[in-house]
């Protein structure tokens, strides 16, 4: 079987397993999406939101970039930051990173990846501010696992300086900004103790360099 008809296939499997189980399932998700979650993570192919979270369709949006990083020239990433504030009205944005992350790799390899590498400066600025915090690491999977929570750390610091989300604080919208790591090794997400829900709160707790 060709790749196209088995997906398809599998496809049609889903769709109709689901509709035996409630028939009018469909037809509910077609009228509206109403996700209290906006899920910023990785794109690694073993980190998808909806089954590590085991949430349904329509319960959390998802933005997806290489080491799930927020910077404010992305268009891409503030903008479905902005849809999910401003229209969805989410009450949560996790900003989540997963340990042994390729792209955190790479960033502290130092090689040359090509294009990939403009994007990798980000992560690579991460490394800097918190050299310090690198001596005591025993071996280089140590360092990569701390490169990863850090990360994670900096860009929940990135969403929540966002122009959306501090124009939500100021009017009052309920809003949560999470910063949480998965484990591929155990399928375990980990709170990394990164909740702000607040400008004050982020003045406390974003003190990152």
């Amino acid at each position: 079987m060709s790749i196209d008809k088995e997906l398809f296939e599998r496809n049609r499997q889903w769709a109709d397993s689901i509709k035996q189980q409630d028939p009018e399932y469909f037809k509910r998700l077609s009228e509206q999406q109403s996700p209290e979650i906006l899920w910023i993570g990785c794109s690694d192919s073993r980190v998808p939101a909806n089954q590590l979270l085991k949430l349904a369709p329509g319960e959390v949006f998802v933005h997806r970039n290489i080491a799930n990083v927020v910077v404010h020239t992305d268009l891409n990433c503030l903008s479905v930051i902005q849809y999910a504030v401003q229209v969805l009205k989410v009450k949560h944005i996790i900003v989540c990173g997963h340990y042994g992350c390729g792209g955190i790799q790479a960033a502290l390899e130092g090689k040359e990846n090509g294009l990939i590498d403009n994007w990798l400066r980000h992560i690579k600025d991460v490394h800097r501010y918190h050299r310090e915090k690198f001596e005591s690491c025993e071996d280089e999977r140590e360092r990569l696992n701390l490169l990863c929570e850090l990360n994670v750390i900096e860009q929940v610091g990135n969403v929540c300086h966002s122009t959306i989300v501090k124009h939500a604080w100021r009017s009052g919208q309920e809003l949560s900004v999470h910063g949480w790591i998965y484990s591929i090794e155990n399928g375990i997400l980990k709170d990394l103790g990164m909740t702000i829900k607040n400008p004050q709160e982020l003045s406390a707790s974003t003190q990152l360099r």
